[in-house]
């Protein structure tokens, strides 16, 4: 998150092979030894170029799919990351096939924006946690 003329932003990516139009947030796995916040910071850094701090855990989603015939469930907690420094889309080329395009989004619009139920949940949540904070 930053903000931009007095409006929240929120740093966004199109995952590799995805439509044009199709945003998403950045996440991905835990390393051996590393904490979910960590690890959130980190995805930010790699898929979007961006890097910044954590405000906190803003809370997890959870679904299921199925791939190569088993039924997966998943857990993936997200955190509020408020941006320090980078530059989005300078994405570095290891992760280039992850992420086609990053983009800053305004907040207040990304319910609206975001591909998948639970990140439009996520952004809900993180417009509630910025006006507590007050920042």
């Amino acid at each position: 998150m930053r903000r931009l003329n007095g409006r929240w932003m929120l740093a966004a990516i199109r995952p590799g092979g995805k439509p044009e139009g199709l945003w998403a947030l950045p996440k991905g796995r835990i390393d051996e030894g590393e904490r979910g916040e960590a690890t959130a910071l980190r995805e930010v850094a790699e898929e979007t170029g961006a890097h910044g701090r954590s405000l906190g855990k803003l809370g997890d989603v959870r679904y299921t799919f199925t791939w190569e015939g088993e039924r997966i469930f998943k857990i993936v907690s997200f955190f509020l990351v408020r941006y320090e420094g980078g530059r989005l889309g300078e994405i570095p080329e290891e992760f280039r096939h992850e992420v086609a395009e990053a983009r800053w989004l305004p907040l207040e619009e990304a319910p609206r924006l975001l591909a998948y139920g639970g990140e439009r949940d996520m952004a809900k949540k993180a417009l509630a946690r910025l006006a507590e904070l007050d920042v």
